[in-house]
Parts: structure tokens; sequence; C-alpha cells
């Protein structure tokens, strides 16, 4: 992988209209071919698999194990089954274990005890209590395992990537409680203007409308030309604009407007 292309790729505007997309289909069915897309583009993958990990912490034990969605390439391996003796899972000891976020990595060859595991893994793994949400992302045994600058790369995205695979998984456990879900999710309507009004609302933080409107077009993939042209102002205005609201969310920059929109 070209490391310096991918973080090129991040500056482009499609990757932020993307990373919108992302956000505002959590909870939904999208959510997960939109998370294979956004990182298929910066990490070649074949498949990925959501899921939410419950654990009995003291018996170093699976209680649960829930699927939060796939999405990939047309199938042509495969993929690991989680389900099948979990408490022998590679992944449960090193989820015991674990204090902050945390990427691992599970090469197809280093495991012949686990003859289904024929896959390379690059697994994102968040810890809530007694509960984990891994989001793996697999490649078939015969091509290269995920390279150092690869798995660096994929680190540095968990901290956008995991807290709204959170988000996901909450809002999938109210629909099966049949429990009401949140106004962000509810409305169709605009929902990454929804999703941006609630982390602003949760914040206790006011834009001015202007801010606003130039928050969500570079959050939708625009250009500074682009929204100048739009909104009748002077590119440098717009700039301005940017750097009033980010100040005010504690962030700076496009990227840090997008991790701090993602709930980073």
């Amino acid at each position: 992988m070209n490391l310096t292309g991918s973080i090129r790729n991040m500056e482009n505007p499609h990757f932020y209209w993307q990373l919108g997309e992302l956000i505002a289909s959590t909870g939904d069915d999208h959510f997960a071919s939109n998370l294979f897309q956004l990182v298929d583009t910066l990490v070649p993958v074949n498949r990925v698999d959501l899921s939410e990990w419950t654990l009995d912490e003291r018996q170093a034990s699976v209680v649960e194990i829930k699927a939060l969605g796939s999405a990939g390439l047309p199938q042509t391996f495969p993929p690991p089954d989680p389900l099948k003796s979990p408490d022998d899972h590679p992944l449960l000891q090193k989820m015991i274990e674990m204090n902050d976020s945390l990427l691992i990595q599970l090469k197809a060859s280093l495991q012949p005890q686990h003859p289904q595991h024929s896959v390379h893994q690059c697994n994102l793994v968040s810890r809530t209590s007694n509960r984990r949400c891994v989001i793996s992302f697999y490649r078939p045994h015969t091509q290269r395992v995920f390279s150092l600058p690869e798995l660096s790369f994929l680190k540095s995205l968990s901290d956008t990537l995991l807290p709204l695979i959170e988000r996901h998984a909450q809002l999938s456990r109210q629909i099966v409680a049949k429990q009401p879900r949140q106004p962000l999710a509810d409305l169709e309507q605009a929902p990454l203007q929804k999703v941006f009004d609630e982390r602003l609302a949760l914040g206790g933080i006011v834009l001015s409308a202007r801010e606003k409107e130039v928050c969500l077009g570079l959050l939708t993939g625009g250009t500074v030309p682009q929204l100048a042209e739009k909104l009748r102002v002077k590119s440098s205005s717009v700039e301005t604009y940017l750097k009033r609201a980010t100040a005010k969310l504690g962030v700076s920059g496009r990227h840090g407007l997008a991790r701090w929109m993602a709930g980073a």
C-alpha cells in the first residue's frame, strides 16, 4: 500500500462525503457497506464484518456475539465464524486483557489450530464495560498479509471508526428491544444534519448559521471554492467560518471536524 497516497485520499472531498454517509447511516442496513467503501479506498480489503461481543470477564468467556452487518466483494472465501467455539477464539484473551482500543492482526498461516480461519484478519476493537465492538477486515490467505504501514493507517482510522460502530451497536440494541430510536435516527430528511445538531446539543455548543452551513458543506464533500460560490462569499470567509466553528468544537481543520462528528 502507498501510505502517502492514502493520506492524500483522506484530504480528498470524496473521503468526507463517504464519511458523512457513514455517520448518517449508523443504525441502518447500509452502515457496513458504507464503512467497507470508505476503508477500501484507503486500504484494500475483501470483506468487513461488524460484531458486538458481550463477555464474562471473570470467567474469561463469551456470553454473546451479535452480528452488526457485513459487506465486501463477491464472496470468494468463507469468512471466519466466531460463533463456533467462541471461548477458544484467538481474539478472546486479548479482548479480556485490553484497556484501550486495540488493533489485532491474525495471520491465516499462524492459525493451524483454527482451520476455519483461512484468511488474514485485521481487527479494530473498542471496550465499553463488558462489551467489545469489533470491526474485522479480511483478505484471502492467497493474498499478502496486512503490512505495517497498512496496520498503522487502520489504527489511525480507529479513532473515527470505533465510536461509530459503538453508536451503531447501541441503535441496533434499541431496535431489538423495541425501544424508540433517538431523534437523529428517526428523521429521514437531512440525516447528517440531524446527527450534527444532536452532537452540538450534547456538547452545549452554539454555532452561527454560516458556521453550520460551512461545516455541513465540508462534511458532505464540498470544497472551499464550491461553498464560497454557493454562499456568495469569498473563499477566505469560508476558511474563517471553519476556523471559528472548529475552535468552538475544540478541534482543528477539516479532519478534526470529521473526527468530532464521528464522536472521537
